[in-house]
């Protein structure tokens, strides 16, 4: 089984009810500008449906051997009436259509920038993006021209019978007969085309995700000679989305199709039945022509009905896409109040449990520790003894699953959101940078900084002398990534980025181990500095760093195993008294 139908039995299919209910929700906004527009498409329609009257007079007075001149001139007057009408019309449709993908789009966005962090892992980035750009694309057709197509189809059909009705009953039945007869054969191939759809929607994503992966790691795929391997498998999702593309347009064929052949099969039976009734003189030939230039007007309303229930199952397919995204778990964030205290913040972890997942095991066992307020506390241990993960949880990207963590004495889930996070710098591990410019990069987090706050932390981060040798100083483009900065720039940027933001609180995991000597020794004195005014906590591997905490706090297998300086864990922990033996090495930088 591909990729793409894995992931289409998992986009979970939603009832009739609900995919109306979900496209109401984008249809109710723009509800009485679509009623315009179907207004004048109904006008549209009722100025055909005089056109066969219009005919039916005309050939009456060439009979009578009258002037037709008259006629002539109202007949070409409905024509142009009608298809100006009619444009107007498909304008204003159209343009709502697009306002409809915008109002998606913004609701979307919003909603997947605030998601929490465990559903954005569960979740590929690249599909999560497919349906921004591609799902929403989809919306724009079901929200408007098939509302609008069933109601001024379905109306003008039934007028349309209804003349039809008033001219001759019998030739009616031979026409709806017909209808009704290949109507129930295209009614089994709408579901055919929602999932042919669903499945290349599926397709689109993973051609999304699958170029994310190769873009987010560049220099990996070229220096590993990857790129026919990802192409490969680029084309693989592109030949997915191919295929079932080509099957939903093969079945969306046989429903047009067969309304021109519903029309064709009606014309040669009512030519056939009509002729015989104009010969026996239960009809004129002027009522035979009028009906059969409403057999052919029927084509319009029969093909707007056709396209509204084609749309309908490809936009069922979009919006369950999207509901699927608009469910997954949001986090709730307002607007920093201003209150979250100043000076250093205290930071105290009670029996704390934690793990990734129900299906994982516990990453952390009934952590404890307290940290009283300014000064450095390092966190050192082996590999995956859990000391990234406290930073993770101070944050509030995950919530822990048992215990308590206060910072000021207040338990963090109590917190505002936006005011726990306003309160803390932070700087990963792999000191990650954005595309734009270096300014942009250094106010991420502060985007009200001045241009003094600004020169003060280039100084303390060392990166003065870096923006001095760029070409446009701040306003350098720094790539994908930071791609056009080394390591140990783009580890500079971060800190940055994160004292620029003045914390209270200040998380620095790892944030030295690509830098050489120099620039490490002068980033530990402003780290040092920072300390005497704010908490910080570091994840560290290099005993240089651990060395000027005030307080060093050893971990391993999910516990606190020890609390002390470097020189009283030396004498007092084999494990640490290990680690500092090694100095630190066997611990690689990212592993924690």
């Amino acid at each position: 089984m591909t990729t793409s139908e894995t992931a289409a039995e998992t986009t979970p299919k939603l009832s009739a009810r609900e995919t109306w209910r979900a496209l109401y929700v984008h249809f109710r906004p723009h509800r009485w500008v679509v009623a315009l527009g179907a207004f004048f498409t109904l006008i549209g329609a009722a100025t055909g449906l005089a056109q066969p009257l219009a005919a039916k007079t005309l050939v009456d007075r060439l009979g009578e051997d009258a002037s037709i001149a008259g006629i002539l001139v109202l007949l070409t007057a409905l024509v142009v009436l009608g298809t100006a009408i009619e444009s107007v019309g498909a304008y204003v449709l159209e343009r709502t259509a697009e306002s409809v993908v915008l109002a998606a789009r913004r609701t979307l966005i919003g909603r997947l920038l605030r998601l929490r962090l465990p559903e954005v892992e569960r979740t590929q980035p690249g599909d999560l993006m497919s349906r921004v750009t591609s799902d929403t694309t989809l919306l724009r057709a079901v929200t408007t021209q098939s509302i609008v197509s069933a109601a001024t189809g379905g109306l003008a059909f039934l007028a349309t019978i209804v003349m039809m009705g008033l001219m001759d009953a019998v030739l009616l039945g031979v026409t709806l007969g017909v209808i009704v007869l290949i109507g129930g054969a295209v009614g089994l191939v709408m579901p055919k085309i929602a999932q042919a759809t669903r499945r290349a929607q599926e397709a689109v994503g993973e051609i999304s995700t699958v170029l994310e992966r190769a873009f987010g790691a560049f220099r990996t795929l070229k220096a590993s000679g990857a790129e026919e391997r990802e192409t490969a498998v680029i084309e693989k999702a592109a030949q997915e989305a191919w295929r079932h593309g080509v099957r939903s347009a093969k079945w969306q064929s046989v429903a047009w199709s067969s309304v021109g052949l519903a029309v064709q099969v009606s014309f040669l039976a009512v030519l056939g039945i009509g002729g015989a009734r104009v010969a026996s003189g239960a009809i004129s030939i002027s009522t035979l022509v009028a009906f059969l230039l409403y057999l052919f007007f029927l084509i319009d309303p029969v093909s707007r009905l056709v396209e509204a229930a084609s749309q309908y199952q490809v936009g069922s397919a979009a919006i369950a896409r999207i509901v699927e995204a608009e469910r997954l778990e949001t986090e709730e964030l307002t607007a920093p109040a201003g209150a979250a205290g100043t000076g250093p913040a205290d930071v105290i972890f009670k029996d704390v449990t934690f793990r990734y997942r129900e299906d994982l095991p516990y990453v952390h066992h009934g952590v404890s520790f307290e940290v009283p307020g300014a000064g450095m506390t390092a966190f050192v241990g082996p590999s995956g003894a859990g000391k990234t993960t406290i930073f993770g949880l101070i944050e509030r990207f995950y919530e822990a699953d048992g215990g308590r963590i206060t910072i000021d004495g207040t338990d963090i889930r109590e917190w505002p959101l936006a005011d726990l996070r306003a309160a803390i710098g932070y700087v990963e591990q792999d000191a990650p940078v954005l595309a734009g410019t270096l300014r942009e990069n250094l106010v991420f987090a502060a985007p009200d900084a001045s241009e003094e706050q600004i020169r003060e932390v280039l100084v303390r981060a060392r990166l003065d002398s870096l923006v001095e040798r760029l070409p446009d100083g701040l306003e350098t483009v720094v790539g994908h990534r930071g791609s056009k900065l080394s390591g140990g720039e783009r580890q500079r940027v971060a800190i940055a980025r994160a004292l620029l933001r003045r914390p209270r609180l200040l998380l620095l995991d790892e944030a030295t181990s690509q830098l050489d000597a120099v620039n490490e020794m002068a980033l530990r004195d402003v780290v040092t500095e920072v300390s005497r005014e704010v908490t910080v906590l570091v994840v560290a591997h290099r005993l240089s760093t651990v060395t000027l905490a005030d307080r060093i706090v050893v971990m391993d297998a999910g516990k606190v195993r020890a609390v002390g300086t470097h020189s009283e864990l030396v004498a007092a922990d084999p494990l640490y008294g290990e680690l500092a033996a090694t100095q630190f090495l066997a611990s690689a930088p990212g592993s924690a």
